[in-house]
């Protein structure tokens, strides 16, 4: 076959799976049924784990330099000031990017549209799949081309990443089970003046409160512009308009708005798809899962449902490892999309709703919980973690093994910067197996390393490294993807082999 994977679905989540194919040697084709990228900044937010992803795919940087980083939180009511916290250090001596990055969709579409041109791969845009078939050797799917042409392209996988009303997964039949909220949101950006909308240096997320709703205010791009989004007031059908709710909006924010460059409304559902895999077809993002946009997370975690299949679809179709592989990766990511719909659908459910009981949720949360989580260094390091997704794990998975210190089989591999130059998470862009050590390298281990062509990178051994959870002289077997597949405080090279072996996995040989 002349393509091996066809992605279907140019969003974030698309645009990374396809670029981690690329980068590995895959030939991939993506097709997406819009005109061209997204015309409207959408998803905003990106978290550190999604910028650790996009650093071994030589992206981080561009989104960071196109973004605004957010360095305080304010609770407001209309124009009284209520808390403001510091959260520039919220991810200090976790991660390379320790704070969540403004970067509106359009932007970061653009960012990776063009990266997977540098590649030579080019978006197929006005392109729509309608319709699939698949047995045991290869996928066939139907493509419905700008002039209205149709093609039959039969590839080795197909990757469903078209969004909530996934064309694919309707074609899979895969049930898409949850709820829908009755309440509409309202989003708008905006060029605005007053405290809630801060400047993009200041770079605030302002919590903004009235009795019975309340708007967040976010930059959204580093000219100014603001993101109001929120509830839409009750009383007002779906059919309105910025002026409609304008004063509601000026109001709660205690601003002035000037230019309104985008306006619109939506609902909002908890869905999950019942599977992430058929045979030969994955599902990604939100065409598998979708929830509320509290938190920030849908984006993120669709970019991690690209990672995690983008190594494993590499390695499958360049014959490194059984086709059995690609069971981890429903298997490591359906249970945490079923934690994160679950945790955001009863978060929602308190902050969203009417009457005294949800008052006094958002009283409790906006104005005492999150200033008093925040006033710490202990609970922004926490905050930052969590909403990060740097706490994202595998631990007890098909591919995890072990335990080194604080650190298990499935976690992330901590982020150490010996202040060298060459941080932990440097060696990551070679988007392969390697064997991390921090103290000595035993001899045998060495060996048995270089026997299978694995990469090993030795540290000294430091506080920093103890602060994380690792131990000294251990033996850390990293995943392409950055995940510790196996910890091993003896460093026995019998049980590195027999880890990989009883897998099926081969590493690339290192240079």
């Amino acid at each position: 076959m002349s393509t091996q994977v066809l992605v279907v679905g140019a969003g974030p989540t698309g645009l990374a799976l396809a670029l981690s194919l690329v980068r590995s040697g895959v030939a991939v084709r993506v097709v997406d049924r819009r005109p061209g990228p997204a015309g409207e900044s959408r998803a905003l937010d990106v978290q550190a784990r999604t910028l650790e992803l996009y650093r071994a795919l030589g992206v981080a940087d561009r989104l960071v330099d196109a973004g605004v980083r957010v360095r305080q939180v304010r609770v407001q009511d209309g124009v009284r000031t209520l808390a403001v916290r510091d959260i520039g250090d919220a991810g200090a001596g976790l991660s390379r990017y320790p704070y969540i990055l403004c970067c509106p969709q359009d932007t970061h579409e653009e960012l990776l549209v063009s990266a997977l041109a540098e590649a030579g791969l080019e978006v197929e845009f006005g392109t729509t799949c309608v319709g699939l078939a698949q047995d045991d050797g290869a996928v066939t799917a139907t493509l419905r081309g700008p002039a209205g042409g149709l093609e039959r392209l039969e590839v080795g996988y197909l990757a469903g990443c078209d969004g909530s009303r996934s064309t694919v997964r309707d074609e899979l039949g895969t049930a898409y089970r949850g709820t829908s909220s009755d309440r509409r949101y309202v989003v708008a950006d905006v060029t605005a003046t007053g405290p809630a909308a801060a400047p993009p240096e200041q770079g605030a997320f302002s919590f903004c409160l009235s009795r019975d709703d309340f708007l967040l205010v976010v930059p959204a791009r580093p000219d100014g512009t603001s993101r109001f989004v929120g509830l839409l007031p009750t009383g007002l059908g779906d059919d309105v308009g910025f002026e409609d709710v304008r004063g509601f909006a000026e109001r709660t924010t205690g601003t002035r708005v000037g230019a309104v460059h985008w306006f619109s409304t939506y609902g909002v559902s908890h869905r999950v798809a019942e599977r992430l895999r058929t045979g030969r077809v994955f599902l990604l993002g939100d065409a598998g899962h979708v929830h509320s946009p509290l938190g920030g997370q849908g984006m993120n975690t669709g970019v991690g449902d690209a990672v995690n299949l983008g190594w494993k679809l590499s390695a499958v179709l360049q014959g490194r490892a059984p086709a059995s592989l690609l069971d981890s990766y429903e298997a490591e990511r359906l249970p945490f999309a079923r934690r994160l719909v679950a945790t955001t659908d009863r978060v929602f459910d308190r902050v969203t709703g009417a009457g005294r009981r949800a008052r006094l949720a958002r009283r409790l949360l906006f104005r005492v919980a999150l200033p008093a989580v925040l006033a710490t260094r202990v609970g922004r390091r926490a905050a930052g973690a969590a909403v990060g997704q740097i706490r994202l794990r595998y631990r007890g998975g098909p591919l995890s093994e072990g335990r080194a210190g604080r650190v298990r089989g499935g976690d992330r591999l901590p982020w150490v910067d010996p202040g060298d130059g060459r941080d932990t998470h440097a060696p990551l862009d070679a988007l392969d197996w390697q064997v991390h050590v921090h103290g000595d390298v035993r001899p045998a281990l060495a060996a048995a390393c270089a026997a299978r062509g694995l990469a090993v990178h030795r540290w000294p051994w430091s506080g920093a490294a103890r602060a994380v959870g690792l131990r000294r002289h251990a033996a850390y077997l990293v995943r392409p993807d950055g995940y510790v597949a196996l910890a091993d405080p003896a460093q026995d090279p019998a049980r590195l082999l027999r880890h990989l072996d009883r897998r099926g996995l081969r590493p690339r040989p290192s240079a």
